[in-house]
Order: structure tokens, then sequence, then C-alpha cells
């Protein structure tokens, strides 16, 4: 009987759905640190939702509550960003970049690339052997970061 009165108790309630909570949130996290370390392999959401015990569905609803974006969208950002840190060594060329990062289409590459760097990967490797000349990676790295569809423009910040 002692663990009916339990049951009843909002306040047992809310703290299970906290637990579930975090358990949730660790599972995307390993999710996402997965597809982190294996952009290059040939991921899919229903695998990553069954290394994680959780429907593909449910996963993608989770990912995009969590992290801002689905996580396939999650994982063609991370192939596009290891392939602009190829591309501005400029000793490989595209197509070896391509396959380098887990695509297996020349064309879809470069159709995402020029989605997410706002240029053709060709293009983005000769302005980038430019623009980053001299610079340190860690703050080229930053500066040529992808942002999804232009969605975050930086803008000068106004003095009244």
């Amino acid at each position: 009987m002692k663990g009916t009165y339990r049951m009843c108790d909002p306040a047992w309630g809310r703290a299970l759905t906290e637990a579930q909570r975090l358990r949730d949130l660790a599972r995307l996290r390993r999710v996402r640190d997965r597809i982190d370390r294996e952009y290059a392999q040939p991921l899919n959401v229903e695998a990553l939702a069954r290394g994680a015990n959780m429907s593909a569905g449910h996963l993608s609803r989770q990912f995009r509550l969590a992290y801002g974006e689905s996580p396939y969208a999650y994982l063609m950002t991370r192939r596009i960003e290891r392939a602009m840190a190829l591309l501005r060594r400029g000793d490989l060329s595209v197509t070896e970049v391509c396959f380098m990062v887990g695509y297996s289409s020349l064309g879809t590459f470069s159709t995402r690339f020029t989605e997410l760097a706002g240029m053709p990967p060709s293009a983005y490797q000769r302005r980038a052997a430019a623009a980053t000349a001299g610079m340190p990676s860690c703050v080229a790295k930053q500066v040529t970061r992808p942002v999804r569809n232009q969605e975050a423009l930086v803008t000068e910040p106004q003095l009244a």
C-alpha cells in the first residue's frame, strides 16, 4: 500500500517526468556524439534511433526540440563543415573531399554545399585560400562555419 500513495503524489510524478527527460537528453547527446564521430559513414535516422532505443519519429522530434534541427540536417551540416575545413587546406580536389566526408554523389554534395555555404565548393576553395591566408586554423574554422540557409546573418550593433 505504501507505493500506491506515492504514485498518486504529484511531486513524485514530476520527479519521474524529470528523470525521463534527463535520460532522453543523455540519449540525444549520445546520438549527436555519434554523428560527430561517424559523419563520414552511411548514417540514417533509423540506424541512429535503433542505437538510442527510440523510434525514428520520436528521435527526430526530440532531437529537433533539443538542438533546433533534425538529426539528418545536423549530419549534413557536420559533413559540410568538415568539407569546408578540407577545402581550406587546398591540397585535395572537390571530388576527393566529397567522398571523404561521406557523400556518394558529387552533385548532391555540391548542391548541399551551395545551400549551406552560399557558393559552390570549387568557388569556396578558391576564396577560402585567399581569405584565410595567415589566419590560425581555429579562427578560420569559426569565421567560415556554415549557417543554415543564412538564418543568422550578423549585423553591426547600432549605437544610439
